[in-house]
């Protein structure tokens, strides 16, 4: 007889958290939140990033012990700990853990079964390995805050070096997101850090699978560059042949409109991708009336695809908007939830925190802080139907657990082979070519949420079988799935067909795991549904994938932007507390990090199935991927208003025109947040390598605005005692 699963997948897992920040704290929030012990050990005076409201969130559940690892009695504690850990987070400098002597080297020696994860800025053994760890400073250097606004010949064009095909089109502004002005753009996200957080933890879960089969842990590594290339990875694709039928598109381009919509209660909405026939057809009489057959699917009049496309979006946006501008919000989500149309309302974090639906859902739970009260927070983000995660309790004060870790220490260091807690592991001792080496994965997935999450897969060595349907054109051609279909095989099959039923059957037979992010009433009308599905394979690992919560809105189409909506992240994103205006981001972190979500709950059912010898049912959404986004947020239930939009920076960031360097460019400014910190670092954020000048404007010259003078040295220190200028950011064509 096998183990049985613990409380949560992750119950007899032991984690060491000596990470600060945001990436290393929220990976191990989430494997607290699915069962496993951490312990944040945290430096005398405690964890110097304690200030942002975040914390609240991402330390949840942990146990804190001040130990000072300069102190060889305090090491000698965490050594013990660490004899008898599963996996230990750090994010210190390169060379840190070495003079601390809490490397992997050092701990893997004692400890073989460890899994050890490392999160930097930049990685280590390289030039840039040195550099300050902070978002600002990785996004401006990498190009990330241009990506925010984008370019206005579109990310493929761009990356190609190819020109603008529409130059001589003037848009205003109020047709396009982002403020009312050139140049790069600073979210409120931190893109960055939540690609890092997402990358650690699939890294994490794969590890941990691994060591089920092999006996041994392993050192797994990410960093805040990575993260940043995660966070673009949809932008940053370089292409021979960007004229390719199909593959280009308008929507990551600069002058592009992105479906926000004033309304008359003064709300905005977003309607992606927007749709004149259901906007106009609906907003016709003196009520707003929408019906099923205003819906997208087989829409003549729905906009195309392709670049030229952007002429058609300007001639109706003003329309679109004047047809919008004559209802509330509240009705146009009523409308659009009719129609079956994407639309929801960009709400605040806030309103997220204080939706009864997520609260129903889970997503959203409500936890008594010992110092804030009862505040509503990020829930569970991702559930394995047998291995329920469960929210351990609030966040720990500093040092509040530090007399029953030491003695706990102290305990382990008198019994090395202590932890009879954990019953020995049934581990094949097979060598692996790589982490999923061996597993199969049928893939059904569609657009990017989907395909995404199987894609991880692939990169971690599963055999991943892409179920085409049999005119798959454009989701086969297109720049979105080039991001999300790498490493797959592909069978056209018709599931309405019995004949292409019983082979897809065949191959589930034989098959690990089964993900799709189709709505599962279509599911269960092609008899691909998990319940009939286990009984040709009950050890199937089966990871559905929504837009929303489960609920009222489960069975509406969801996307990334609705999802942005909903949650928050476009409210802050766009500064819409200071008067701002929605912003979708163009990372798309809630599809790619929906993505994220499944390729974990997968790693962590395979794990299990390792253990029982069992499969499960995983599920997970875009809305929670998002509200993972934005799990700086808390909220009063009663008080919503209490928020951390204003309180929440780790340091005062900036970015903004530097006048003195007199090139154009701009900086990013994190000033210092603490105490090791002398003063700001400071980065250039260029917009170009091989030319300069102004994503919206295409005037150079004399009489130019400032964002279109072409480039001066880069550089030089800018004035001012403690100030270093970085070198300056490169756009994703200098950094890839």
């Amino acid at each position: 007889m096998r183990n049985a699963p613990a409380a949560g997948v992750l119950g007899r897992i032991r984690v060491l958290d000596l990470s600060w920040g945001i990436a290393g704290p929220m990976a191990a929030m989430l494997l607290g939140d699915h069962g496993a012990e951490v312990t944040k050990i945290e430096p005398p005076g405690g964890d110097p990033f304690r200030a942002q409201l975040g914390y609240r969130v991402w330390q949840r559940g942990k146990r804190s012990c001040v130990l000072d690892l300069k102190c060889s009695g305090d090491r000698e504690a965490l050594l013990a700990l660490a004899r008898h850990a599963d996996v230990l987070i750090e994010s210190f400098s390169p060379g840190t853990t070495q003079r601390l002597g809490v490397d992997y080297a050092t701990l893997s020696a004692i400890n073989p079964r460890l899994v050890y994860c490392s999160i930097t800025g930049y990685g280590r053994d390289n030039r840039h390995a040195g550099r300050p760890a902070y978002d600002a400073l990785v996004a401006a250097r990498t190009g990330l805050h241009w990506e925010q606004r984008g370019w206005p010949e579109g990310a493929i064009r761009h990356m190609a070096g190819e020109p603008d095909a529409f130059a001589d089109v003037e848009i205003p502004y109020e047709s396009l997101q982002g403020a009312p002005r050139p140049g790069p753009l600073f979210p409120a996200s931190h893109w960055p850090s939540l690609g890092a957080f997402f990358a650690a933890s699939v890294a994490i879960s794969a590890a941990l699978y691994v060591r089920e089969i092999t006996g041994r842990g392993q050192w797994v590594e990410t960093s805040l560059l990575q993260g940043a290339l995660a966070s673009a990875c949809g932008l940053w694709q370089r292409a021979e042949k960007t004229d390719a039928r199909l593959f280009d598109s308008w929507i990551f381009g600069a002058r592009s409109p992105k479906g926000h919509f004033q309304c008359s209660d003064g709300r905005w909405i977003q309607n992606w991708v927007p749709n004149p026939r259901f906007i106009l057809g609906a907003a016709r009489g003196e009520r707003l009336e929408a019906t099923a057959d205003l819906r997208a699917q087989n829409d003549p009049d729905r906009f195309g695809t392709g670049p030229e496309e952007l002429l058609v979006m300007m001639h109706y946006q003003p329309i679109l908007a004047e047809a919008v501008r004559r209802f509330t919000a509240h009705e146009w989500v009523e409308a659009a939830a009719r129609a079956g149309m994407t639309l929801q309302a960009v709400r605040t974090p806030e309103e997220a925190l204080t939706d009864p639906l997520f609260l129903a859902d889970g997503c959203v739970t409500e936890i008594d802080d010992p110092e804030l009260g009862p505040i509503r927070q990020l829930g569970i983000s991702y559930r394995l139907e047998r291995s329920r995660g469960h929210i351990r309790g609030p966040a720990p004060r500093v040092g509040e657990h530090t007399t029953e870790v030491r003695a706990e220490a102290a305990a382990l260091a008198a019994r090395p082979d202590a932890r009879a807690d954990l019953a020995p592991p049934v581990v094949s001792g097979r060598r692996v070519r790589a982490p999923l080496d061996g597993i199969t994965v049928l893939d059904l997935g569609l657009a990017l949420a989907g395909p995404y999450g199987a894609q991880i897969l692939a990169d971690l060595g599963a055999n991943v079988i892409k179920i085409n349907a049999q005119y798959d054109t454009y989701w086969h051609a297109n720049h979105i799935a080039y991001l999300a279909n790498r490493g797959k095989r592909s069978i056209a099959l018709d599931l309405k067909d019995p004949r292409g039923l019983k082979i897809f059957h065949e191959l589930v037979a034989r098959a690990d795991v089964v993900q799709h992010n189709m709505r599962y009433e279509a599911a269960e009308r092609l008899g691909i549904d998990y319940a009939r599905l286990k009984t040709i394979n009950p050890r199937l690992v089966y990871c559905h994938s929504r837009g929303f919560e489960r609920g009222p809105r489960e069975g509406l189409p969801g996307n990334d932007q609705t999802g942005g909506c909903l949650a928050g992240v476009q409210y802050e994103d766009g500064g819409m507390a200071r008067g701002g205006r929605p912003i979708w981001s163009l990372c798309s972190l809630g599809d790619t990090g929906n993505g994220f979500l499944c390729a974990i709950a997968i790693l962590q059912a395979l794990y299990e199935r390792e253990r029982t010898g069992q499969g499960q049912f995983c599920d997970t959404s875009i809305v929670n991927a998002q509200l993972l986004n934005a799990s700086y947020a808390v909220a009063r239930p009663r008080r919503p208003r209490f928020r951390a939009a204003a309180d929440r920076r780790d340091a005062v960031r900036h970015l903004r025109p530097r006048a003195s360097l007199r090139d154009g460019r701009w900086m990013a400014l994190p000033a210092g947040g603490d105490r090791r910190t002398v003063g700001p670092a400071v980065c250039i954020a260029r917009p170009r390598i091989a030319r300069d000048g102004c994503p919206l404007h295409r005037r150079s010259g004399p009489g130019a605005p400032r964002c279109c003078t072409r480039g001066a040295a880069r550089g030089e220190a800018a004035p001012g005692a403690g100030v270093r200028v970085v070198r300056a950011t490169r756009s994703c064509r200098g950094a890839l």
